[in-house]
């Protein structure tokens, strides 16, 4: 089950659209579906949970909180709308574009890509693409 939770002023439309999509997303990988929590929050809630639980004192854009038992996907996505709309601006992307970037950027972790090395951040692009073309061609 995949659910949508708001700490901030902002919620998606089409809560069902998304979620067909992240699915679909997860079977492309060969994997199931879970439990997948996403809170959307802004800035400062982001910045508590990094400093609490990964000892980190900077914003960031998404944090993930992998609970995944072999092809079983589940976790917590926590996503800094301020960030996103940040980012879009920095990349010159739309907001819309860059949130679901960043939307299915946690699931692709929960799948097993990283993005530490050069090599894998470029792997993680080209999928992150791909997954981002699914929601444009499905819905």
């Amino acid at each position: 089950m995949i659910s949508f939770n708001y700490e901030c002023d902002f919620s998606l439309e089409n809560e069902d659209v998304y979620a067909t999509w992240i699915s679909d997303v997860i079977h492309s990988e060969n994997k199931n579906i879970g439990e997948i929590s996403y809170i959307f929050c802004d800035d400062e809630y982001l910045l508590e949970i990094n400093k609490q639980y990964l000892n980190h004192d900077y914003y960031t854009d998404i944090i993930s909180f992998d609970y995944t038992v072999s092809d079983v996907i589940s976790g917590d996505i926590f996503v800094s709308i301020d960030r996103v709309k940040e980012n879009a601006l920095d990349f010159g992307a739309s907001f819309d574009n860059e949130l679901k970037r960043v939307i299915i950027h946690g699931v692709l972790h929960f799948c097993g890509f990283k993005d530490k090395s050069n090599e894998e951040e470029e792997i993680m692009r080209r999928k992150e693409e791909e997954k981002i073309n699914m929601f444009h061609v499905k819905h």
